[in-house]
């Protein structure tokens, strides 16, 4: 009888080990990944407000997490505050750029709603699996594009 509980405890904590390394290669953990920061910019000025996202490109067999930054004033870092660190490796940066001065307040909801620049933007790029530091410009014809992207899911984990 003994064998079989301690047999049962053996599985229990190989399972265990199982799952804690799978987690940790598929790039769960909230602290792996690398830091980039930089500046970003739309029509040759830098964006005032928005969001930048670093998108692991599956379609080159990237696997990982999205990490993601708020820009302020034309400049993003994921080491600072409501940033996550990127994968590295091919990556799909995806940008917002709001214009905080357009911003009007919504009637019903008494809500600030923001004015968008430009619709979502995405760029392919290669990107170091270290921490870096990368500009990125959005050309003025991205103002002109009609279909939005969504952007990425950024509730897991």
């Amino acid at each position: 009888m003994c064998s079989r509980s301690n047999s049962a405890r053996g599985f229990g904590k190989s399972a265990l080990a199982v799952v804690v390394a799978a987690c940790l290669f598929s790039g769960c953990s909230g602290d792996s990944g690398y830091d980039i920061s930089g500046s970003v910019s739309f029509d040759g000025n830098p964006i005032p407000a928005g969001k930048i996202y670093f998108r692991p490109d599956g379609s080159k067999d990237n696997v990982g997490h999205t990490g993601y930054a708020n820009i302020v004033d034309g400049k993003y870092d994921t080491a600072a505050e409501g940033g996550k660190k990127m994968a590295g490796g091919a990556i799909v940066v995806g940008i917002e750029g709001i214009d905080p001065s357009g911003a009007k307040t919504d009637e019903e909801s008494g809500e600030e709603v923001s004015t968008a620049l430009f619709p979502y933007y995405e760029i392919p790029t290669q990107l170091p699996e270290e921490d870096t530091t990368k500009d990125f410009e959005v050309p003025a014809e991205a103002a002109k594009v009609k279909y939005q992207e969504e952007r990425p899911d950024t509730s897991g984990p």
